[in-house]
C-alpha cells in the first residue's frame, strides 16, 4: 500500500540520528559532541520550536537515564572518599598479599580479583584500574608477569566487573529496562556471560604471557614502598564492607527501584570517610570533587533521553521492526533475540547505558510480540556491549593498556576477538534453548 511504504520511509528517515551517530562515533568522535549533534538533528525531524525543545530538556532532566548519570557521578564520588581513607588501597593488599604472590599464576589471580572487586564496587573501569595500577604493577614487577598480560587482565576482569556489581551503570540500567531482580539476572545472564569470559582470558593470559614474557617485561622495580594498611583505614574498610553488603542484601529484599542506589552511595560515602578519619566537610568536598569529574557524562545522558525519545517519535524503531520482521517470522524468539545482540555487538558502539537504551527500544515491539524470555534479551544486551568493548580499540581497551604502561594492543585484540567469538556463540545457543 502506498500509505504504508511512505510511512515506512519516513520511520526509516526517523533513524538518520542513530545512523549519523554510529558514523560519528566510529569515527572516534568524543559521545558527548556526537549525541548534541544527533539530538538536533532529531529535533529538525521531529520538527520542533524552541519551546518544545525546551519542555523536552526539562523533561529529561527527570527521566530513568538522568539518574543513571546522577549516580555514574555518584559513584565517582564515592571512589574519592574511598580512595582518601585508603579503603581501596587495603582492600587490594588483603586480596594480594592474602593470596601469596609468589608464580605467574597466583599474581595473575590475584590482580584479576583485586581489579574485579574494585572496579565492581566503584562502577567504572578508568577510576578503579587507576588505583590500582600503582599498587598491581610493582607486583607484576615481581613475579615476572608482562606489561600484555596485565593490559588484557585490566579490561577482561573490568568488563566483567562492570555487568556484575550490583551498583554499577550497566547493571542498574539493565534491571531498570528488564525489571528482572538482581540475583535473577546474575545468576541467569550475567554470570554465564562473565564465566564464559574469563575462562576464554585465562587461556589466553598463559599463551600472552608465554609469548611477551622477555619482550615485553616490566622493569624491576626496587625501593618501592608496600602500602601498609593502618589500623583506621581496615576500620574503615570493615565500615564499608559491612555497611556495603547490608544495602545490596536489603536492596534485593524489598526489591528497591533505581533511587534507592542514590540513598546508598550518599551514605557509604559518608559513613566510610568519616569512620576513616575524614570530618563531614571534607568527605562532602570530595564527594563534590568526584562528581565534577563526570559532569559531562550526566549531561551526555540528559541528552540521550530525547535521542532516543525523538528517534521513536519519528517511527525509526517501528520501520526497524517491521523491516526485520521477516527474518524474525523465520527464527521466532530465538532469532529476535540473536538479532538484538548482534546489531548491538557489530552496528552499534558508544556509551553502554546509551547502547543497551537504543536496543532495549529499538526491539521492545518484537519482544512484546514474541513474548521473548528477558532474561534471554539481557544476554543479547549484555554481550551486545561487552562485544563492542574487545572487538573495537575504544575507551576501555586503550585505558586498560595505558594503565598497564603497554603498547601492545595486538594482544588486546587477539583476546578480544576470541572473547568476541565465544560470546556470540553462547548468545546464539543461550537463545536457541531458552528463548
Amino acid at each position: 500500500m502506498p500509505g504504508t511504504e511512505t510511512n515506512l520511509w519516513l520511520g526509516l528517515l526517523g533513524l538518520a540520528p542513530l545512523l549519523v551517530y554510529i558514523i560519528l562515533v566510529f569515527r572516534d568522535m568524543d559521545p558527548l559532541p556526537a549525541t548534541v549533534i544527533c539530538v538536533l538533528i532529531g529535533a529538525v525531524i521531529t520538527q520542533q520550536s524552541l519551546a518544545s525543545f525546551g519542555n523536552v530538556l526539562q523533561k529529561a532532566m527527570g527521566s530513568f537515564l538522568a539518574i543513571v548519570g546522577l549516580i555514574i557521578m555518584l559513584g565517582r564520588g564515592l571512589g574519592e572518599v574511598l580512595n582518601a581513607t585508603k579503603v581501596t588501597h587495603t582492600i587490594v593488599h588483603k586480596i594480594i598479599y592474602g593470596i601469596g604472590v609468589d608464580s605467574e599464576k597466583k599474581a595473575m589471580l590475584g590482580i584479576m580479583a583485586s581489579c574485579f572487586v574494585v572496579i565492581g564496587l566503584l562502577g567504572t573501569m578508568a577510576g578503579g584500574n587507576a588505583i590500582l595500577a600503582p599498587i598491581v604493577l610493582p607486583v607484576a614487577a615481581a613475579v615476572g608477569l608482562s606489561r600484555s598480560t596485565i593490559g588484557v587482565i585490566f579490561q577482561a576482569v573490568g568488563e566483567e566487573a562492570l555487568i556484575l556489581g550490583p551498583f554499577t551503570p550497566p547493571v542498574v540500567t539493565l534491571l531498570g529496562l528488564t525489571k528482572l531482580g538482581y540475583g535473577e539476572m546474575t545468576l541467569y545472564a550475567a554470570g554465564p556471560v562473565a564465566l564464559v569470559t574469563l575462562v576464554c582470558t585465562w587461556f589466553m593470559l598463559q599463551r600472552i604471557q608465554n609469548r611477551t614474557r622477555d619482550v615485553n617485561p616490566y622493569d624491576k622495580m626496587k625501593d618501592v614502598e608496600e602500602f601498609k594498611p593502618t589500623s583506621q583505614s581496615r576500620r574503615a574498610t570493615v565500615v564499608f564492607g559491612g555497611l556495603f553488603v547490608a544495602a545490596v542484601v536489603y536492596g534485593i529484599i524489598i526489591k528497591a527501584a533505581t533511587s534507592y542506589v542514590i540513598v546508598v552511595m550518599l551514605g557509604l560515602a559518608v559513613i566510610t570517610g568519616i569512620v576513616g578519619g575524614l570530618g563531614f566537610h571534607p568527605v562532602l568536598q570530595l564527594i563534590v570533587k568526584g562528581m565534577a569529574g563526570n559532569v559531562g557524562l550526566f549531561f551526555l545522558f540528559v541528552l540521550l533521553d530525547p535521542f532516543i525519545n525523538f528517534i521513536e517519535a519519528a517511527g525509526g524503531f517501528n520501520a526497524l521492526a517491521t523491516i526485520l520482521k521477516p527474518m524474525v517470522d523465520i527464527g521466532g524468539k530465538a532469532a529476535v533475540a540473536i538479532a538484538g545482540g548482534l546489531i548491538g555487538a557489530f552496528g552499534i558502539s558508544g556509551a553502554t547505558v546509551a547502547e543497551l537504551k537504543m536496543l532495549h527500544e529499538m526491539f521492545n515491539p518484537m519482544l512484546t510480540q514474541f513474548g521473548v524470555s528477558m532474561l534471554a534479551w539481557a544476554v543479547a544486551m549484555i554481550i551486545a556491549t561487552r562485544v563492542t568493548n574487545f572487538i573495537y580499540p575504544g575507551a576501555n581497551m586503550v585505558s586498560s593498556l595505558g594503565f598497564a604502561e603497554s603498547k601492545d594492543m595486538k594482544s588486546m585484540i587477539k583476546n578480544g576477538v576470541v572473547v568476541a567469538a565465544a560470546q556470540s556463540a553462547f548468545l546464539i545457543l543461550y537463545s536457541v534453548l531458552f528463548s
